[in-house]
């Protein structure tokens, strides 16, 4: 493996952030921070607690999910987008730079970029509200593998895009309602049991419900299913990249 062509792809994306830290830190930050505000005092004031949680510090693992999940879509899919876009995809592709080395740069770096906004939403959380994290390894475990398989994704469709504006489509569409309905902010017992049913058709519900047990010892399914969900986006996504490059698929043409 070439760590030296890895590292320095990898640097360059980082290098991007910092240079783009108001649009690629703060922003999400001071988003997040108005659901608490909004959330908590609107919604807070008439839900005291939910399952023995007070409503603030249960929706912050929820917010953080929301979060991880746009930013890592929307950091690797630009990332691999904007050479595609200026045309200087090709000098990587004809670099001795593997496939593999692609992916890893890219994918890490835009992983990267959301575990760090990941951890300082966390910290920003508890400036709002009393939190606690029962099981930090599990936590920081979920933190990572969605990071990475939704970076994936965001990679997938930095290669399928054909303009800008398809950029945000899948998040903007799918993503964030997927996450709004997934129990991100309510737990899922709390729902009728015909829209129980239907929620768990909802993949982000399983995200979410382990990432909140990581925190509160409290989840919608079983924990062991939402690691398994987990891996298994993480299998499809890496098979359809590995998919992309074997194909060709808009990297040729």
């Amino acid at each position: 493996m070439n760590i030296y062509a890895i590292r320095a792809i990898y640097k360059f994306e980082m290098a991007r952030t910092w240079r783009t830290l108001m649009q690629s830190i703060i922003a999400p930050v001071i988003s997040t921070s108005l659901y608490f505000v909004v959330f908590g005092a609107a919604i807070g004031s008439r839900i005291k607690e939910v399952d023995g949680i007070t409503y603030g510090a249960f929706i912050v693992p929820g917010l953080i999910m929301l979060s991880l999940l746009s930013q890592s879509i929307s950091n690797a899919s630009f990332g691999i987008y904007f050479p595609r876009f200026t045309g200087t995809i090709y000098e990587l592709l004809s670099a001795p730079v593997s496939y593999l080395e692609i992916v890893v740069s890219y994918v890490g770096a835009a992983a990267t970029k959301s575990i760090l906004l990941g951890l300082i939403i966390l910290a920003t959380a508890g400036l709002f509200v009393p939190l606690q994290v029962q099981h930090p390894f599990w936590m920081i475990l979920f933190l990572v593998l969605t990071a990475v398989t939704f970076s994936l994704l965001g990679f997938i469709i930095g290669i399928w895009a054909d303009s800008f504006e398809k950029l945000q489509l899948v998040p903007l569409l799918i993503i964030t309602p997927l996450t709004f309905l997934g129990g991100s902010f309510y737990a899922v017992n709390m729902l009728p049991p015909f829209w129980k049913v239907v929620t768990l058709f909802n993949p982000i519900v399983y995200l979410v419900s382990g990432f909140r047990w990581s925190f509160y010892g409290l989840a919608d399914v079983n924990v062991e299913i939402s690691l398994g969900m987990t891996a298994l986006f993480l299998a499809v996504f890496l098979a359809i990249v590995a998919w992309i490059f074997k194909t060709g698929y808009r990297l040729k043409s």
